[in-house]
């Protein structure tokens, strides 16, 4: 790891393994603040930019924002909320994506990312 292991990186991890879907730096350093209150946003771009080296996050582009999550996920997609600006993960895939490209074209992958309101800003609730 190379890196000292504090309280701060250990809480910065928490947040992330416990938010489940991806962060931005803000959106950590809320989670994060909510246990060291005194935590600045600088220690979190330091951990997060020491988390994506050591491979224990990766970074995505979203709606245009850099949003981070943890790398051991496995292939997954997104759903992005353009009411309160979170994204969240959503598990499976779509079927026969090959169907959609052009005659000699080879995907070497994919990301797909839905566009909407998540439930809580829709205010729709499930049973």
């Amino acid at each position: 790891m190379g890196k000292r292991k504090t309280k701060q990186r250990d809480a910065i991890r928490a947040a992330f393994m416990a938010a489940e879907r991806p962060l931005t730096s803000a959106e950590a350093h809320v989670l994060v603040q909510a246990e060291i209150p005194s935590l600045g946003i600088a220690t979190i771009y330091r951990a997060i930019k020491d988390l994506l080296e050591e491979g224990w996050l990766v970074s995505m582009s979203i709606a245009g924002t850099t949003r981070y999550e943890l790398a051991d996920l496995g292939h997954h997609h997104h759903f992005h909320c353009n009411q309160c600006d979170k994204t969240f993960d959503i598990e499976g895939c779509v079927e026969d994506l090959a169907s959609l490209v052009p005659k000699a074209f080879k995907i070497l992958k994919h990301e797909l990312t839905f566009i909407g309101m998540c439930q809580s800003c829709n205010g729709e609730m499930t049973s």
